[in-house]
């Protein structure tokens, strides 16, 4: 049976132990300890357990900065329904998985503000996919497919801010379950465009 590379099976490791024991009590030594290597083979990858952090959630969750960045380079492929539509499942996929891991994060101001910092500096952060949004939004608005007027900014805030409200607004609800993500998505695009599309949505 082939091993998999260092780099792959620490990845690995720390992506479950973020998952299980969150990102503020995943501590390099039991990422290192899961992965099977020494915490000076953890170093020879990555800086930091917040470079860690970094690389779980671009390498290992919904790959949605790709995506929108495509999408902001090629305005007017698709429509803006499909478009929005499969960002909205893509994102709240991507903060259902990201919400357990980062959450233990804002219990800790310290150890949070210490994480700003690095995502700062590795250019990566929470406000990045709304400003991928925001800026696919604006070549559709100079494309001519999203309304003047419209605030491009607000409407990716808005979509996104949904997205991520679905990885834990639910759980206190009668079911205790999350809307279905493909359904959920389809319904935020519509509504959205309601607000933001030259053309009428499709009925």
């Amino acid at each position: 049976m082939e091993t998999k590379p260092t780099r792959v099976r620490i990845l690995d490791a720390a992506h479950e132990l973020m998952l299980t024991v969150g990102l503020a009590r995943a501590t390099t030594k039991e990422i290192a300890r899961a992965a099977g290597c020494s915490e000076a083979a953890l170093y020879k990858h990555f800086d930091s357990k917040e470079e860690l952090f970094v690389r779980v959630l671009t390498e290992r969750l919904p790959r949605l900065t790709p995506l929108l960045g495509g999408l902001a380079a090629e305005p007017g492929r698709g429509t803006l329904e499909e478009n929005l539509t499969e960002i909205a499942r893509q994102a709240a996929l991507f903060y259902e998985q990201s919400f357990p891991i980062a959450a233990s994060l804002y219990a800790e101001t310290q150890l949070k503000r210490r994480h700003d910092d690095v995502l700062r500096t590795l250019g990566a952060g929470p406000h990045l996919p709304i400003q991928g949004l925001d800026a696919y939004l604006r070549a559709e608005q100079a494309a001519g497919r999203v309304r003047a007027g419209a605030d491009t900014y607000a409407a990716a805030s808005l979509l996104l801010g949904a997205c991520a409200q679905r990885a834990f607004a639910y759980d206190a609800t009668d079911s205790g379950e999350r809307p279905a993500v493909d359904e959920f998505a389809a319904r935020l695009a519509k509504t959205l465009l309601g607000g933001i599309s030259v053309a009428e949505p499709a009925v």
